[in-house]
């Protein structure tokens, strides 16, 4: 069908019928454990991803797409009528995806126009600018009304999210030998901020129970919002959450997805975060 394309990639943590729902080409990101690769989603599904990060003693990594991947996306929307791409990234602060796509786009230049656009988010937040991205596009809105519609978005899109462990950190590398503060952190379960593409601290609280009700805070206090998304890590209390914030959000006026490689490789398993629009 003719008119605006929405490519994204792996990072916005789409559930496949959604993203086919809204037609959205999803460029896989790859994770590598030790000298094995796997292809985001498409070789490693979300459970065996977890299973295989909680078996291994060493931090899983991820790669960018290469330029190729996105490439070929942008000729395909061109082959099947497209008269404009639109790439929605992951947030170019924490990924060198967004520069791959950026490559590929100067590749095709020549055969259709593609516009690439930095979320500046990652998760949930991603996949609700993706989403209304498509929606603008099937509504019939030219390449540069789509881009505006995200562009709007980009700097109300908000992401809170409270770990459980910070024992991918300890695989990272990032805390060290101090055996000490290794266990003073480990008390925490730290609350992150997704604040203009990059990741802050936002709370330390001292157990799970306090950090879902901080999580529960942080949405409340931000008045009404829209495109509400709690995504997960595998998380157990995932409904624990989900009643928590009943009072303002019911359950069927959120979408639920679940954290995948890209991300679920540094917010470790059974992280919960709420994505939103102010």
């Amino acid at each position: 069908m003719p008119g605006v394309q929405i490519v994204t990639d792996s990072a916005c943590d789409l559930e496949p019928e959604e993203a086919d729902r809204h037609r959205i080409r999803v460029v896989p990101l790859s994770i590598r454990f030790g000298d094995r690769e796997f292809i985001d989603r498409e070789e490693l599904s979300v459970e065996e991803f977890y299973e295989r990060m909680a078996a291994s003693d060493t931090l899983p990594e991820t790669a960018a797409p290469p330029p190729g991947k996105f490439e070929q996306a942008f000729r395909d929307a061109a082959n099947d009528g497209a008269d404009a791409v639109v790439c929605i990234n992951l947030s170019s602060a924490l990924s060198a995806t967004m520069q791959s796509a950026q490559n590929a786009a100067a590749a095709v230049a020549d055969d259709i126009d593609v516009r690439i656009v930095d979320s500046r988010s990652i998760t949930g937040g991603l996949g609700i600018q993706v989403v209304e991205a498509a929606k603008a596009a099937a509504d019939g809105k030219s390449v540069d009304d789509v881009v505006a519609v995200v562009e709007d978005l980009v700097p109300r899109t908000e992401i809170y999210g409270a770990l459980d462990t910070l024992e991918n950190l300890k695989k990272g590398g990032r805390i060290g030998n101090a055996r000490a503060l290794l266990g003073s952190m480990l008390s925490f379960k730290p609350l992150i901020h997704i604040a203009d593409g990059a990741v802050e601290e936002a709370g330390k609280p001292r157990t799970r129970k306090r950090a879902l009700e901080a999580l529960r805070d942080k949405l409340f206090a931000e008045g009404d919002v829209s495109h509400l998304r709690v995504c997960h890590g595998e998380a157990p209390d995932l409904e624990e959450f989900l009643e928590l914030i009943s009072p303002r959000y019911p359950r069927e006026e959120i979408t639920v997805c679940k954290i995948g490689a890209v991300i679920g490789t540094h917010g470790g398993p059974r992280i919960i975060g709420v994505c939103y629009v102010k």
